[in-house]
């Protein structure tokens, strides 16, 4: 398989899928580049090896053909900007002979980028025409975009078999893809998974798997509640999902089976309202009475987490332990945050997927102090289920 490090992009086009879904106000600025940065190694690769980079993405969900909200033009002078000044020009469209024609003479420091991908329908469709449309303009593919690696759309997937022996991850997927076996193919123990958010039935078929490979497991925030109740606990008025109160028994029995220690919280702290401002007290978790409900983990709780999360060797979080929006319900998440940060300054790897993960070690100001923190959102729940992603094995097959 070839790699970025070794391929030689002279006088080459490198056609390379990022992720430049980025979002935008209303004066089509954009508010946070994170994605865009992130391809910045790559592209410059491309450029220092004496190649022409030539960028595809979609952005945002356009319905019916082109809309200029949608038009990646709104990125080319940032794009510029991030990339020192380098010339970066916005073709008409992703295919045809207009685009064909740029992409042939795109010199050498110079960058093109084709146009919203999604304005075509048969780029979700996975169509090969258009994928084969598309990989006209490059001479080698770069897949470097790992939040659509789980689509097997026309540029993440199918587009490769036009590059068989001319295809490679970027460094955005490389590091994605080192990082999540580091997780889930060869950690340091113990290995705690830290599984937080609202529903059980979002984060089952993570659990399911996780189960075979993990010595921990933190269930925290309004999973939780499910839980409880299907120990036979009062939960007043938190949040359940009655339809999995048997799975839920299921997830503690097989945990017991396998040795996984599981670990949930004993005490919360309820509010007899959803609101920042609501009235607050600590209770046990199974004893919560009507009127009030678990918006965050209880101090006892937060301690258990913690000395678990300080002793392990590989942590991955995904998913807050309570209300971390709300100011006066962040405890528990940001004594998790904590603690990893100082299980990570002891020497293990830790991983922050998930978009609340993510939005919660950013809130604090923790991002810097862990080992790895994902830029995916599906295709990271999709790796973690066990699945296969599509832009994964195109590249590898």
């Amino acid at each position: 398989m070839q790699t970025i490090e070794t391929y030689d992009f002279s006088g080459k086009r490198a056609l390379i899928r990022v992720d430049f879904n980025v979002p935008l106000n209303d004066k089509f600025e954009i508010t946070d580049d994170t994605r865009m940065r992130a391809a910045l190694p790559t592209i410059k690769k491309v450029i220092e090896k004496g190649g022409s980079p030539v960028i595809m993405s979609h952005l945002g969900r356009p319905k019916d053909g082109p809309e200029d909200k949608f038009s990646l033009r709104h990125l080319v002078k940032h794009l510029s900007e991030l990339l020192d000044g380098a010339k970066v020009n916005i073709a008409p469209d992703c295919i045809g002979a207009e685009t064909l024609e740029m992409a042939n003479h795109v010199k050498p420091g110079e960058v093109l980028i084709l146009e919203n991908l999604r304005f075509h329908a048969e780029e979700t469709k996975g169509d090969e025409a258009f994928a084969e449309q598309l990989a006209k303009n490059g001479d080698c593919w770069i897949n470097d975009a790992f939040g659509t690696a789980h689509r097997a759309h026309a540029s993440t997937a199918v587009i490769a078999k036009f590059f068989p022996n001319d295809k490679m991850f970027g460094y955005v997927i490389g590091s994605e893809i080192e990082s999540l076996e580091k997780v889930v193919q060869s950690p340091q123990r113990p290995l705690t998974a830290i599984m937080g958010g609202a529903k059980v039935s979002s984060k089952i078929t993570i659990i399911e798997n996780l189960l075979n490979k993990v010595d921990n497991l933190i269930i925290g925030g309004g999973m939780t509640y499910t839980f409880v109740k299907a120990r036979g606990g009062n939960i007043g008025d938190s949040i359940c999902e009655d339809d999995f109160l048997e799975t839920a028994k299921t997830i503690e029995k097989v945990a017991k089976e396998k040795g996984v220690k599981l670990i949930m919280a004993s005490d919360v702290l309820a509010a007899d309202d959803f609101s920042n401002d609501a009235n607050t007290k600590v209770l046990q978790s199974n004893d919560i009475p009507n009127g009030w409900q678990g918006l965050d983990a209880g101090p006892e709780s937060i301690k258990d987490m913690q000395k678990v999360i300080e002793e392990s060797g590989t942590i991955l979080w995904n998913g807050p332990v309570g209300v971390f929006e709300f100011d006066n319900f962040a405890k528990g998440s940001r004594a998790i945050a904590d603690a990893i940060v100082t299980a990570t300054k002891k020497g293990a790897f830790s991983l922050i997927g998930g978009g609340d993960s993510v939005a919660c070690i950013n809130k604090f100001g923790l991002a810097d102090e862990v080992s790895y923190i994902s830029t995916a959102g599906g295709a990271l729940l999709e790796y973690l289920e066990g699945k296969e992603l599509p832009g994964i094995a195109a590249v590898r097959s």
